[in-house]
């Protein structure tokens, strides 16, 4: 009788630590932070913009794929934002719709790296969003 309380004790807590490491590994939503912040020469003499960026991302293989690509990412990010017109910078609609390709931008090259292609590559990155935690153009 003995046996059989410990070997159903060992079950049931090894069902229960299996439980937990599944809990551990289904990642939720985190932000991620592009570090160091952006910071690049407008279009106008001895202007600039400095941009701090910071994603959303949920899942664990999304997680390691922003940081894996993290140079491309970047990359294109810098191409998006340098060269514009400090005018193009100064109202909210102007600021969100920036944000916004910076979104689709980001989106773009997850797929772009990860190898997906049209329908795969619709929402199945794990990339949500990407929100501007400071914006100063000078």
């Amino acid at each position: 009788m003995r046996l059989w309380i410990v070997v159903l004790s060992f079950l049931f807590m090894s069902v229960a630590v299996a439980n937990e490491g599944t809990k551990e590994s289904a990642s939720g939503p985190e932000y991620l932070e592009m570090t160091p912040k952006f910071i690049v020469n407008l279009a106008e003499p001895k202007k600039f913009l400095a941009i701090n960026v910071q994603l959303l991302v949920e899942g664990t293989g999304a997680i390691e794929a922003v940081k894996k690509h993290m140079p491309a990412l970047r990359h294109e990010l810098i191409m998006l934002y340098s060269g514009r017109l400090s005018d193009e910078l100064q109202t909210m609609e102007q600021r969100e719709a920036l944000r916004q390709e910076t979104t689709a931008v980001i989106r773009q090259t997850l797929d772009k790296m990860e190898g997906k292609k049209g329908a795969e590559a619709e929402g199945s990155s794990g990339f949500k969003d990407a929100y501007f935690t400071e914006f100063l153009v000078d």
